[in-house]
C-alpha cells in the first residue's frame, strides 16, 4: 500500500511538472508572437487604425487562438507602406496572411517552415527582393498570390514549393518570374489555378503538368516566350479549353488525331484559304497582338456580317475600321492598304507604337485617319489634301512623338491642318492651355456635355470693351496659347487687371463650345478663394471669350520648370507646401463642399495660378464633370493631360473624384522633385514621374537624393518634405479605392503650414456672398464691399 501511495505521489508531481513546463512553453511562444507583432506595428506606415494597447489579439485585422497565438493577419487595402520585419515566420500558428493591395517594399517576407500557413496574399505591392527561404516547408499551403509586384528582380519558382502538396492556387502574374518552370507539378494533386502571365518564363512546359489537377492555366505574354512541345496539354483532362484560334482551318496530315473543340473561330469549317478581306483584317489583328475583343466577334468568312468595329458598303467592301479608344497595344499594320475601299480609319486613344505605314497613302478613297493619343513616332506620310489626318500635337506633352522638343520652350508646333501656331509664354495669365489632350473623333453632333449652362445671370461684356482693354488683342499682351484659344492680359477702366481667353473661330467646334459653356456653368455655381474667378463672358459671332481675374505671378509650372529663363527666384519649401494646401482646399471644395460635387479632370501645374502673394488658385474648368454624390462614376470621353491621368481613367474612361486626387499627387511630386510629370528628355526609367518617384519612397535617403536641388533643406524641413512625399504616394496609388479623399490631404498639409486667418470678412471662402447669388449680383456685392 505504501508503495502504491509513493508511486501515485511521484506520478502527480511528474504530471504537474509537465503541465508547468507546457504552460511556460506556451507562455513563451505567446510572448514571442507579441514581439513579432510589435515589430510589425513599428514597420507599418501609417500605423493601422485600431492598433493600440498591448494586447495584439484585439488589434483590428488580427485573429488569435485561445492561447493568444496569432492565426490570421488581414491588412488588405489599408494604404500601408514600409518593409515587413524578417521575423514574421516566427508566428508558427499563422494560417492566413493577407497584405495585398498596399505599398509594401523591400524583401518579400520569409515564410520558411510556417507549417500551419494555408493562405498567402501579397499581390499588388512594391516588394523588391525574394529571400531564398521564401517558400520552404509550407506543408499546409493552399493559396499563394504574389501577382502585380513589378519591382521584384528576376526569380525562379523554387523546387521547395513541392513540399506544399495541398496547393490549390499559384498566382504570380506580373511578378518577374523568370527561367524554366520546375518539373514539380506532380506534387500538387489538388492544384486548380496557375496564373503566371506577363513574366519571363522560358523553356518548355514541364511534363509533370500531366500529373496535376490544373483546370485554369494562364501562361500568356512572356517577355521572350516559352518554347518546345505542348503535347503535354493534351493529357491534362481537367484543363478547361477556351481558345479563340482564327484564320484558315488547319490541314493536318493523315494519321493525326486532332480535337479542336468548339470555341475557335476559323474562317471556314474545312481547310482552305480565307476571304482576302478576312486575311487582311487578321493581319491587322496580328499587329495588335490579337485582342480578345476581335477574337470573340470576328467569326465566319465575311467581315461585313456582324464583325464588330467594321462597316461595309453595299458592295461588301470594308469602308470603315473603328478601333478608337480600345487601349490596345501593338502597331499599325501596312496590310490595311489592301482594303482598297477604306474611307475611315480610327485608331485614336490606344497604346500603339511604331510609325504610320507609308502604304496607307495608296488608299485612294481614304477621307479620315485618326491616330491621336498613341505612342507613335517617325515621319508622317504625305497624304492627299482630301485626307483629314488627326495626330496629337501638344505644347507641353508630345504624346504622338512626331514633334520633338527643342531646348527651351516650343517655338512652334505644326498642327494636322498644316497651320503653324506660335507659342509665346510670359508671366501671368490663366493657364497654359496647350496641354489639353484632343478628345477622340466623334461622328455625332450637338452638345454632348453633361453640364448645362447656368441661367442665373452672367456678365455679358461687349467685344468692343475687350478690344479696347487688350489693345485690340495685341500680341504684346499674349499670356499663353494652346487648346482652343489665346489668353490676353487686359486692364479695365477702374484699374482691374483681367485675363481674356479668346476661343478662335477657326478651331471652334462642339467640344470648344462645350468647354466654354462648362466654364460658365461651373464658375457661376462655385466661389472659393482658391478657385480662379470668372468676371464675365462675350459672344461675338463664332467667337467665344471668357474674362477671368488676372493672376500676376503666372503658373506653378513656370515657377517649377522655367524660373531661370523667367528670372524668378526658386520657390521655397514653405511656398510649395502652402501652394499644395491651397490647391487641396480648392479641389476639396469642388468635390464635397460646394452645393454640387464636381470633378475637375485636368489638374496640372500649368493650371495652378499664383497671385502677388504667391497664393494659389485652380483654373481651367472646361473639362469639369458633375459628380452628384461626390463618388459617382461618370463614363466620359478621355480628356486631360498625359502624365496626370489616373490609370483607371486612362484605361476605362470612367471618372470619380479620385482621378483629381491622383493628379494632385502628381503635382505634389513635381513640387518635391522639380521634375515634370512626363519628360522624354530623361532616361526611360525616369521619364514618367509617378512610376519613378513611387520607387524613391522606399527610403528617406532616396527621397533626399530626388529633391529639387534648389530646396537644400535642413532636417526640420526635410521631415516636412517626407510627410508630403508620403501623401503624394498615397494620392497616386494604382487603385482608386486606395487613394484618400482631398479632405485627408488638407488635414495632412494644414499642420505643416501656418494657419491662414482672415483679415476681414470679405476674405472667407465665399467672398462674403451667397453661393446661390447670380454673377451680376455677386460682382455688385464685391464692388460695394
Amino acid at each position: 500500500m505504501e508503495e502504491e501511495e509513493e508511486f501515485t505521489r511521484k506520478l502527480f508531481f511528474l504530471l504537474l511538472t509537465i503541465t508547468i513546463i507546457f504552460s511556460l512553453f506556451h507562455l513563451s511562444a505567446a510572448e514571442g508572437d507579441a514581439t513579432v507583432m510589435a515589430d510589425l506595428a513599428k514597420s507599418l506606415s501609417p500605423k493601422p487604425s485600431g492598433w493600440s494597447g498591448s494586447n495584439h489579439c484585439k488589434w483590428s485585422g488580427i485573429a488569435c487562438d485561445s492561447s493568444g497565438r496569432v492565426t490570421s493577419i488581414n491588412l488588405a487595402s489599408k494604404f500601408l507602406s514600409g518593409e515587413l520585419p524578417p521575423n514574421l515566420n516566427q508566428l508558427s500558428r499563422l494560417k492566413s496572411l493577407s497584405l495585398q493591395k498596399n505599398s509594401f517594399s523591400g524583401p518579400l517576407p520569409s515564410l520558411a517552415n510556417l507549417t500551419s500557413l494555408e493562405e498567402v496574399s501579397l499581390n499588388s505591392n512594391n516588394f523588391s527582393s525574394v529571400p531564398p527561404s521564401f517558400l520552404v516547408g509550407l506543408t499546409s499551403l493552399q493559396t499563394i498570390s504574389i501577382s502585380e509586384n513589378p519591382n521584384l528582380p528576376p526569380w525562379t519558382i523554387p523546387k521547395t514549393l513541392a513540399e506544399s502538396t495541398t496547393l490549390n492556387s499559384l498566382l504570380a502574374s506580373k511578378s518577374n518570374v523568370a527561367g524554366p518552370m520546375p518539373d514539380i507539378f506532380g506534387s500538387f494533386p489538388n492544384l486548380k489555378n496557375v496564373r503566371l502571365s506577363y513574366n519571363n518564363l522560358t523553356g518548355s512546359l514541364p511534363p509533370s503538368f500531366a500529373k496535376s489537377g490544373i483546370q485554369n492555366l494562364w501562361l500568356n505574354n512572356q517577355l521572350i516566350g516559352l518554347s518546345g512541345r505542348i503535347d503535354v496539354l493534351g493529357t491534362m483532362s481537367q484543363l478547361i479549353q477556351n481558345n479563340k484560334l482564327q484564320g484558315p482551318y488547319p490541314d493536318f496530315r493523315k494519321g493525326i488525331d486532332v480535337t479542336l473543340g468548339n470555341s475557335n473561330s476559323f474562317c471556314n469549317a474545312s481547310p482552305g484559304p480565307c476571304d482576302p478581306q478576312v486575311t487582311t483584317l487578321l493581319e491587322v489583328a496580328r499587329a495588335l497582338g490579337y485582342p480578345m475583343a476581335l477574337a470573340e466577334s470576328w467569326e465566319g468568312n465575311n467581315p461585313c456580317q456582324g464583325w464588330n468595329f467594321i462597316s461595309c458598303d453595299s458592295e461588301g467592301s470594308v469602308t470603315l475600321i473603328n478601333f478608337g479608344k480600345q487601349h490596345w497595344g501593338g502597331m499599325i499594320s501596312p496590310a490595311i492598304a489592301n482594303l482598297t475601299a477604306l474611307k475611315t480609319l480610327l485608331l485614336n486613344d490606344n497604346n500603339l507604337n511604331g510609325s504610320i505605314p507609308a502604304s496607307l497613302m495608296s488608299l485612294a478613297h481614304l477621307q479620315l485617319l485618326d491616330v491621336s493619343n498613341n505612342n507613335l513616332s517617325g515621319k508622317v506620310p504625305t497624304f492627299a489634301s482630301s485626307v483629314s489626318v488627326k495626330i496629337s500635337v501638344l505644347s507641353t506633352v508630345i504624346y504622338n512623338r512626331f514633334v520633338k522638343k527643342r531646348s527651351g520652350n516650343y517655338k512652334s508646333v505644326k498642327s494636322f491642318s498644316g497651320r503653324k501656331e506660335k507659342v509665346k509664354k510670359e508671366v501671368g495669365g490663366v493657364s497654359d492651355y496647350g496641354g489639353i489632350v484632343s478628345e477622340p473623333h466623334s461622328q455625332s453632333s450637338g452638345n454632348s456635355s453633361d453640364i448645362q449652362v447656368y441661367d442665373g445671370g452672367n456678365v455679358d461684356i461687349s467685344i468692343e470693351v475687350l478690344r479696347e482693354v487688350t489693345n485690340n488683342f495685341s500680341e504684346d499682351n499674349i499670356l499663353g496659347q494652346g487648346g482652343f484659344g489665346v489668353v490676353y492680359r487686359g486692364k479695365l477702366h477702374d484699374g482691374t487687371q483681367i485675363a481674356v481667353k479668346r476661343m478662335e473661330s477657326a478651331v471652334m467646334s462642339s467640344k470648344g463650345l462645350n468647354e466654354f459653356q462648362a466654364e460658365i456653368a461651373v464658375l457661376t455655381k462655385v466661389r472659393h478663394r482658391h478657385l480662379v474667378a470668372l468676371h464675365g463672358y462675350c459672344v461675338n459671332g463664332n467667337e467665344r471669350l471668357l474674362v477671368y481675374e488676372y493672376m500676376s505671378q503666372g503658373t506653378l509650372g513656370q515657377h517649377l520648370f522655367e524660373y531661370n529663363e523667367l528670372g524668378f527666384p526658386p520657390l521655397t519649401w514653405k511656398q510649395r507646401v502652402t501652394i499644395a494646401l491651397d490647391v487641396a482646399r480648392g479641389v476639396e471644395y469642388l468635390h464635397s463642399l460646394a452645393q454640387q460635387s464636381f470633378i475637375h479632370r485636368d489638374l496640372k501645374s500649368s493650371n495652378i495660378l499664383l497671385g502677388d502673394d504667391m497664393r494659389a488658385k485652380v483654373s481651367d474648368f472646361g473639362l469639369v464633370k458633375n459628380a452628384p454624390d461626390g463618388k459617382y462614376s461618370v463614363e466620359t470621353r478621355l480628356a486631360g493631360t498625359f502624365g496626370y491621368l489616373a490609370p483607371e481613367y486612362a484605361s476605362t474612361g470612367r471618372v470619380t473624384t479620385k482621378v483629381d486626387v491622383f493628379s494632385f499627387g502628381v503635382i505634389v511630386m513635381e513640387m518635391i522633385t522639380g521634375k515634370k510629370a512626363l519628360d522624354d528628355t530623361l532616361p526611360e526609367e525616369k521619364s514618367h514621374l509617378v512610376t519613378w518617384f513611387r520607387k524613391v519612397l522606399n527610403s528617406k535617403d532616396s527621397i533626399r537624393n530626388s529633391l529639387d536641388p534648389s530646396l537644400n533643406p535642413d532636417e526640420e524641413t526635410f521631415e516636412s518634405i517626407c510627410k508630403v512625399a508620403e501623401l503624394a504616394g498615397y494620392c497616386t496609388a494604382r487603385e482608386s479605392f486606395q487613394r484618400p479623399d482631398m479632405g485627408h490631404a488638407v488635414n495632412v498639409l494644414s499642420p505643416l503650414v501656418e494657419q491662414w486667418k482672415p483679415v476681414s470678412n470679405d476674405e472667407d471662402d465665399s467672398f462674403g456672398i451667397e453661393l446661390q447669388m447670380s454673377l451680376p449680383c455677386a460682382l455688385q456685392r464685391m464692388a460695394s464691399s
